[in-house]
């Protein structure tokens, strides 16, 4: 018998552990009907949410100078091996540029691409002193292409109202600038239409 009220008495304090909402009447009614269903209640734990780094703003970074090109590496000539990757990456990129090529293929590719070491010349603008610029392209942003020339000069040349020539394995494209007013991470997910007529 006193192992008996002793079991009693460790059961009752068990479940009163277990299941600390439930008042004594209705554990000693669990226990007469000898129907007892353990409940476990878990502590909420609260997510913490995990900061998003951010990068620098564009004040930040035309303060830090991180898109200038430095005065001593203006060279063209160092940026002639960037132009060779280029050419290769293009090649690749529309499968050999073979002599059956469909043209509108390779232009709908060109203009996704990247032009990084891509040389350009400007053949149309509206401001005649940019025309017949050419060189390879070091930067392009939104609304302007820096392009490095032959005499070692760094061009900065708008997009807009200017019509750009380039030239790979006898292919000529030409890239309207109005049209092109996006950055190079934009152009890829682009899907640009065809158009009968384009002015500047």
């Amino acid at each position: 018998p006193q192992d008996s009220e002793k079991a009693k008495t460790l059961v009752h304090s068990f479940l009163k552990r277990s299941m600390p909402k439930m008042r004594d009447e209705a554990i000693q009614d669990l226990l007469t009907r000898k129907a007892v269903v353990l409940e476990h209640y878990h502590k909420k734990q609260t997510k913490q949410k995990r900061k998003k780094t951010k990068g620098f703003t564009a004040k930040q970074r035309r303060e830090l100078r991180l898109f200038e090109i430095e005065p001593e590496q203006q060279r063209y000539a160092i940026f002639l091996p960037l132009h060779e990757l280029w050419k290769q990456y293009i090649r690749d990129l529309c499968h050999g540029l073979k002599p059956d090529a469909q043209p509108h293929m390779i232009q709908s590719k060109l203009l996704k691409a990247d032009l990084h070491g891509a040389i350009v010349t400007v053949t149309k603008s509206k401001c005649p002193s940019y025309v017949g610029i050419t060189g390879i392209i070091l930067q392009e942003f939104k609304h302007i292409f820096k392009i490095i020339t032959k005499e070692d000069k760094l061009k900065v040349v708008p997009k807009l109202n200017n019509v750009f020539s380039l030239e790979l394995d006898g292919f000529i494209s030409y890239i309207y600038g109005s049209k092109f007013l996006l950055r190079a991470s934009e152009r890829s997910a682009k899907k640009f239409k065809l158009k009968g007529t384009i002015d500047l």
